[in-house]
């Protein structure tokens, strides 16, 4: 089958898109297909001398240069694959081709109709958002990442009554590992050194962005109440992703913590999987989530895993997990000091809920799906949920 993937724009460095869609290149070859990938290309933008009017040349080349090549890809190709949501209102310039979209999560739809009090969208991002919920609304196949984005796109959906139900299906097929993340890894002494660290000096780890929802504030908040107990009174935290804002920094300041946090940013993925694989445990409270990666990558590297008690994190995280509220950081400290007395019971755990994410048993599920949206048979594609 030849397969068109319909990547980022990548000005927009969005880095867990790339790896998606990296990943899916790679496992569909491996399985025979003819891969191509066709994402925007930067012209007028690099015209533009400030961030704020970068962004709105962007707009031309993402959404005026780019269709009309696009519609011209994708006559020679059996199936096209938008590999991100933020990408629907291309599904409009392939519609004459079998095709699918997938979608990581709702939280900016969500946030464009003020549902999160933590960040407010300006009136551009609104259109955006909701020309975006518009290209999904017309979608005949969207692949969620999780239950949990399955369930809140299918509210937003169903919002106006004005999608033909009988056409659109929402399927969950959950991500799976996209690199060889091992629990066999030798002493990270060069990251380890890299940071300003000591080898055996013990450390909690934290991965993510500074979007709202990672909650980088509760992190450190949970991690200042970690270090009064005395199990945990010389551990340091790292912070693996985006430099620090200036919040943060008032929050490591007034929680007294500065000496004890490290920023690390630009982590490759041999330093992330000698970090995970040294870790005390990963911190990992966050208010929302599309699917939560670093919960199967530290589980993978044999990690334990903190995260929150609620759904994606708990979906993800199987019995593989310490579940607290981040928003009590007091409680939540208590809550990890007790369960990491038992690591090896969570480091089992782990290992077990790993089998649902295998990458041979999801790949294959990827593929089944292409053949039955090919033949218009999405019934015989086997072990697909499908959320109605």
């Amino acid at each position: 089958m030849r397969v068109l993937l319909v990547a980022n724009y990548e000005p927009d460095r969005q880095e867990s898109m790339r790896r998606y869609a990296d990943w899916l290149e790679r496992v569909l070859q491996a399985r025979g297909h003819e891969v191509d990938v066709a994402a925007p290309r930067a012209f007028f933008s690099r015209l533009a001398s400030g961030p704020g009017f970068k962004k709105y040349l962007g707009y031309l080349d993402k959404f005026v240069l780019f269709p009309p090549y696009l519609r011209r890809q994708a006559l020679t190709y059996d199936l096209v694959h938008v590999v991100d949501h933020s990408n629907s209102m291309y599904l409009r310039t392939v519609c004459q081709k079998p095709h699918l979209i997938t979608c990581h999560d709702v939280l900016a739809i969500r946030a464009a109709r003020c549902e999160f009090s933590q960040v407010s969208i300006g009136w551009s991002g609104r259109i955006l958002q909701n020309w975006i919920l518009s290209g999904l609304r017309q979608a005949p196949h969207v692949l969620c990442v999780s239950a949990k984005t399955a369930n809140d796109l299918k509210v937003l959906i169903g919002d106006t009554g004005k999608t033909d139900t009988k056409t659109h299906q929402l399927l969950v097929v959950p991500n799976a590992l996209n690199w060889t993340f091992s629990p066999e890894v030798p002493l990270a002494s060069g990251v380890i050194s890299r940071l300003g660290l000591k080898a055996g000096d013990p450390y909690f780890l934290h991965v993510g962005g500074n979007q709202w929802y990672k909650n980088r504030e509760g992190v450190l908040r949970i991690f200042a109440r970690l270090v009064e107990r005395s199990a945990f009174s010389d551990a340091k935290l790292i912070m693996a992703g985006k430099p620090w804002t200036a919040v943060m920094r008032d929050v490591l300041r007034n929680e007294r913590v500065a000496d004890r946090v490290v920023e690390a940013v630009e982590v490759s993925n041999e330093e992330l999987q000698a970090l995970y694989g040294n870790a005390l445990a990963l911190l990992f409270p966050s208010h929302e989530e599309g699917f939560g990666l670093p919960i199967i990558e530290a589980q993978a590297s044999g990690c334990p895993v903190i995260t929150t008690r609620r759904p994606p994190m708990s979906e993800v995280a199987g019995e593989g997990a310490i579940f607290v509220d981040p928003g009590h950081p007091q409680a939540a400290a208590e809550a990890i000091d007790l369960g990491l007395e038992n690591r090896e019971r969570l480091r089992a755990a782990g290992f077990r809920n790993l089998e649902r994410f295998d990458e041979r048993a999801i790949a294959d599920q990827y593929c089944a799906l292409y053949e039955a949206i090919t033949s218009s048979d999405i019934a015989s594609a086997p072990n697909l949920e499908v959320v109605n």
